[in-house]
């Protein structure tokens, strides 16, 4: 018997809703698979705790999860029109992502059977990219400050810092993620051109490290032109590695392209496993449809997808991949977001007896 032991934080909005669908396709696994053991632990932390609190996560809460002994994190969406998007950030999941060195976002954008895109003739350009997201510092490293606030000579530094080892090592992670899964081009999104100092430093170790995998072929984009290539080329673009700012930014594009943020998952990973990784949906958390059962509980479901494949239950991984990709090829049910009106509850105990179907 293998077991798991998850750290689970529902969040805000629409958190606990697709959660708690991500939590009842973890329970069918089981169900279906009774080698398999998901221990789920649920932490307060939200909005709603600042509220109570007036802090986001207590002063000590990354010393409680490491001493919790969790495999992994699965977190629902941050954020609350109550209070200002830099307070919830920087409270809870930048927090996170630094305190457990997740130096590495991993997005995946791949235009499902079934769903349709916002792009002209969709069957000519295929879209599979993953976006590799330096996830440490860069543009979100947090070095800056305000002088003189409130005068008319205020000033506001927001200072970009790139280090060569956390540099190196999300490009070697980029190429070597692109080598194990058969992907055929890494591309280095850069702003060469006006950000001469730290973006051809960017530059210069991409150069480096892609010199280690000869095998692997490179190319170069400047991050404004690769949005147009995303929209007009994206069968050209495949594996992409970014800084933090130009991976946040491309990566809700290319959800968009791909049909819907309801189906965009992502991990936040420490690939040494000295820490537990976070896998969490990016979407936002959408309190219009708070309480409607309404949301698309994929993108959470695809981020368990990723969560299982991370830690090592390929097969798991797998089967859940086909029962996600099964219901959206199928079309019976469909959320609001893919021009349905299909229940959460509805697309979640249909992914559910997709899993169901195909362990007969």
């Amino acid at each position: 018997m293998k077991h798991f032991n998850l750290a689970v934080f529902p969040a805000d909005g629409i958190g606990p809703e697709v959660i708690a669908a991500s939590q009842q396709v973890l329970r069918k696994l089981e169900q279906l698979h009774g080698g398999v053991r998901f221990a789920c632990r649920e932490f307060d932390w939200s909005s709603a705790y600042y509220h109570k609190t007036g802090a986001m996560m207590p002063a000590d809460g990354l010393q409680q999860l490491e001493a919790g002994g969790f495999d992994a994190l699965l977190m629902g969406p941050v954020g609350s029109p109550a209070i200002p998007d830099h307070i919830t950030l920087w409270g809870l999941l930048l927090t996170i992502r630094q305190g457990f060195d997740q130096y590495v976002n991993l997005r995946p954008m791949r235009l499902l059977t079934g769903v349709a895109t916002p792009l002209r003739n969709p069957g000519q350009h295929p879209i599979n990219m993953v976006c590799i997201r330096e996830n440490s510092e860069g543009e979100y490293a947090g070095v800056g400050g305000r002088l003189h606030q409130g005068k008319a000579w205020e000033v506001a530094i927001q200072s970009i810092v790139f280090t060569r080892s956390a540099t190196e090592r999300v490009m070697r992670f980029a190429f070597d993620y692109a080598q194990q899964h058969g992907h055929r081009l890494v591309t280095n999104v850069t702003k060469s051109n006006s950000m001469q100092h730290n973006m051809v430093f960017w530059d210069e170790v991409f150069q480096q490290v892609a010199a280690q995998y000869p095998t692997v072929a490179t190319d170069q984009q400047l991050v404004d032109s690769m949005t147009a290539r995303m929209v007009s080329q994206p069968e050209t673009v495949d594996v992409f590695v970014a800084s933090n700012l130009f991976g946040d930014i491309l990566s809700d594009l290319g959800a968009a392209l791909t049909g819907s943020m309801g189906l965009a998952p992502s991990a936040n990973l420490n690939p040494e496993r000295q820490y537990p990784s976070l896998f969490q949906a990016i979407h936002g958390s959408a309190f219009s449809l708070v309480g409607k059962n309404v949301a698309n509980p994929i993108a959470s479901i695809w981020s368990v997808q990723m969560m299982l494949a991370f830690l090592g239950e390929t097969q798991l991984a797998a089967q859940l991949m086909h029962a996600i990709e099964t219901v959206l090829r199928e079309q019976c049910v469909r959320t609001r977001d893919l021009g349905g009106t299909s229940s959460t509850t509805e697309m979640t105990k249909a992914v559910c007896q997709a899993l169901e179907t195909a362990a007969r």
